[in-house]
This record gives C-alpha cells, structure tokens and sequence, in this order.
C-alpha cells in the first residue's frame, strides 16, 4: 500500500475548502502514520502552464507546509486531471509492484475523482479515508455536497472503497487486514 497525496497546493489549500480543519488534521496525521509504519508517501503536484495561477516555479505550486515530502519522498507532476496521465506514477507503482493506493487531496470533483476511476482501470485497490479529500462550492453545488455525492454515492463499492479515517489509520498501523476485496 501507498498513500498518495494528491494537489495539496499552496494556491488551493485554503479555509474555503469544505471542511478545511478536519481536512489538513487528517491529512497530516495520515502522512505522520504512513512514514512511521513504513508506508510510501507519494506526492502529486497540479501543472496549469505558463501564464496560470497554478504554475510550477510559483509559490502557489509549492505543496502546503504542512504536508511537505521528505527529500527521500517522491514527487510527480501532472498536466491533466489524472494523476496516472504522462507522469510515470503508473509506471513506478507497477515496478514496485503496488496494488493499493490510500488516495487524500484536492480537489473531489477534479482531480481526485479522474485518478480514483483511473487507478481503478488501471487494475489498483483504491482506498478513499472518510474527510481526506475536498473541495470548493461551485456553480452547481456546494463543496459539502461535491463531497457527499462523491465519496457517498459515487466512488464507494464501485471505484474504491470509503473507508473510516479510523479504519485507515488501523490499515496503517497493521492491527487490519490490508487486503481489499476486488471490486
């Protein structure tokens, strides 16, 4: 199993995410438990291009200082929604021999929804820990219910499994069995 850390950028990490202070303790708290159980931390960095306000070389590209990876910890960046797209994450998992992926970040509608259904076509076992992952109101719907139809409706038992935080945190820590049925 991997953790990944998906878009937890300075330009997007901020209090108008849907439940913001439950959203940076979780997250914080599950890369402090992967790195003491000897779980790999990956981070997955967003790329707008030149020009945009999410552009790498910028502050607002940078991941939040909360969550910064270790200089051992690596790092891919995208240019699509899809973590899995033009970034050799695939690659580099298929090569440890990965099949589980515990997925956090931004955004639910965005982003953490293309590299949920990707990894699930892509054969892994996609675990989603309960207020891990966020968003923003937009034109259609508030972040609340981006977050509840995503993560109640339409990822859970058919792209991944939503697990309890406290159940990832058991994962982590070995007191659970890792093994997810196939979906």
């Amino acid at each position: 199993m991997v953790l990944l850390v998906v878009d937890t950028q300075n330009l997007i990490m901020n209090k108008d995410l849907y439940e913001f202070e439950t959203l940076t303790y979780r997250i914080k708290t599950l890369i402090k438990e992967a790195r003491n159980n000897s779980i790999e931390v990956i981070y997955v960095r967003h790329d707008d291009g030149v020009g945009q306000e999410l552009t790498k070389g910028t502050l607002g590209y940078e991941i939040y200082e909360e969550f910064q990876p270790m200089p051992n910890e690596r790092v891919f960046d995208k240019k699509v929604n899809s973590a899995f797209r033009d970034t050799g994450l695939l690659e580099y998992l298929r090569e440890k021999d990965e099949d589980t992926i515990m997925i956090v970040g931004l955004q639910t509608d965005y982003c953490i929804d293309a590299t949920i259904k990707c990894g699930f076509e892509h054969g892994f076992k996609m675990m989603i820990p309960e207020n891990t992952n966020s968003t923003f109101d937009n034109p259609y719907m508030t972040a609340e219910t981006s977050y509840r139809y995503y993560n109640e409706f339409m990822w859970n038992k058919r792209y991944a499994r939503c697990i309890s935080f406290e159940k990832a945190l058991e994962l982590m820590t070995g007191i659970s069995d890792p093994n997810l049925p196939v979906l």
